[in-house]
């Protein structure tokens, strides 16, 4: 597994969309999704609810929601974009 870049920065692209957005590491993927206009369902914004969950691609997700199941978790399918990040330099999300 590659660690994401010294700075907490990776790249996030959008598959369906064909864009590639880089996350910095004060902002999650749900903003930066949503500043470059694409649409993406959301509710608490804290990763409790499970309304942004979004399929992974390629790439390893950090998870920091409380929804998924360990084993879920560990399988790294889907991510709550609201709350978790990247443990490689570039997740691929199905958006």
């Amino acid at each position: 597994m590659t660690s994401s870049p010294s700075d907490g920065s990776f790249i996030v692209e959008l598959r369906r969309s064909r864009i590639t957005l880089t996350v910095p590491p004060d902002r999650t993927i749900l903003q930066v999704v949503r500043e470059a206009g694409i649409e993406a369902p959301s509710s608490c914004e804290s990763g409790t609810c499970g309304t942004c969950e979004t399929r992974v691609l390629e790439g390893v997700p950090d998870h920091f929601d409380a929804v998924l199941s360990p084993k879920d978790k560990r399988e790294g399918k889907s991510m709550m974009i609201c709350c978790s990040v990247s443990l490689t330099p570039k997740l691929v999300l199905d958006l």
